[in-house]
């Protein structure tokens, strides 16, 4: 038997709870996990709460990421007693997650666990540092500059965007931060913004064409907000769209695109090939500063997890919560 966040839907409604669970109910898979960290991330939220329809098939264990030690193996990739890290691949919506103290997975889902990080600095990166380094090498792929002019981070007090705004400022870039959270501001500037702004300004229905201001953007909102991040974007600027906190529309018309040849780039971290995400890591190891991920996360309980996917709902979660699931 070992713990694990469980989310049921039957006849007495959607709820998640801490459970005991048999480990013979674990999923098929080659490889048989003790899982040491896992974290919480908007997507956990949504499945702990039932406010979005992520969970494909009940009972399930969310959390789409993961570290831990290898128990046992049928893959010739991994033996009992390798570390190893896993992000995506629909855990945590259509097979058991991260939130629990055993996972069961295939092998192509894994990676070794990148050098230079112990388990617990995996997953204080996790998903959300991952998925802004995608962001990031959409950028760079594009050819962009730090002389180029401003780079805008939407949702800039999250896990994505706390971040963008570190590996952005690393590299160089003039990084702005927006966030509907301004306390939050000295947090941000601490990072590496250069300018904090109030998401108010992007948030509502706007102009096809606004005044450009913006090389490039990396936006984890969607709806209004990347509708107005493309329309302010300079001649031939990128944006890289990872996320819809704000919702999943997208009010927008081509003008951007063919009028100040914009770029639209929808990054997915959930089925990226496994050398893509090895070579996220590998720049991750050498941006990101292993102090900085004490500002950017919090570690909390495998039981705390379900209160706190509440106040992740609530927009009241600064940065990471990385989960000890066997505290």
């Amino acid at each position: 038997m070992f713990k694990a966040i469980l989310v049921n839907k039957d006849d007495q409604g959607y709820r998640a709870e801490l459970a005991q669970v048999d480990e013979a109910s674990l999923p098929e898979g080659d490889v048989h996990v003790k899982v040491l960290y896992s974290t919480l991330n908007y997507k956990d939220g949504l499945a702990i709460t039932g406010k979005g329809p992520v969970v494909r098939s009940f009972p399930m264990v969310p959390g789409i990421d993961f570290a831990g030690e290898v128990i046992e193996s049928t893959s010739p990739d991994f033996k009992a007693g390798d570390m190893v890290l896993l992000n995506g691949w629909g855990v945590g919506e259509g097979h058991w997650g991260g939130l629990g103290q055993q996972a069961r997975v295939k092998a192509d889902w894994l990676i070794p666990l990148p050098k230079g990080f112990t388990a617990k600095q995996a997953l204080a990166i996790g998903t959300a540092g991952y998925t802004a380094m995608l962001c990031v090498m959409a950028l760079q792929k594009h050819g962009l500059k730090p002389s180029d002019g401003e780079v805008l981070v939407t949702g800039a007090a999250g896990g994505v965007g706390s971040f963008a705004i570190t590996l952005l400022s690393k590299l160089g870039f003039t990084v702005v931060a927006s966030t509907g959270r301004l306390a939050e501001a000295d947090y941000l500037k601490k990072l590496g913004a250069a300018e904090v702004i109030d998401r108010a300004a992007l948030s509502a229905p706007g102009k096809p064409l606004a005044k450009e201001r913006w090389a490039a953007v990396v936006d984890s909102v969607g709806s209004h907000t990347l509708a107005n991040a493309c329309a302010q974007t300079k001649s031939d600027g990128a944006v890289a769209a990872c996320g819809l906190a704000q919702g999943m529309d997208f009010p927008s018309t081509v003008a951007p695109f063919i009028l100040r040849g914009v770029t639209l780039y929808g990054i997915n971290s959930v089925t990226v090939p496994r050398a893509k995400r090895i070579a996220a890591y590998e720049q991750l190891s050498k941006l990101v500063d292993l102090k900085t991920l004490d500002e950017i996360s919090h570690e909390i309980s495998l039981e705390e997890s379900i209160k706190y996917a509440q106040e992740l709902m609530a927009g009241n979660v600064r940065g990471r919560l990385i989960v000890d699931v066997n505290k």
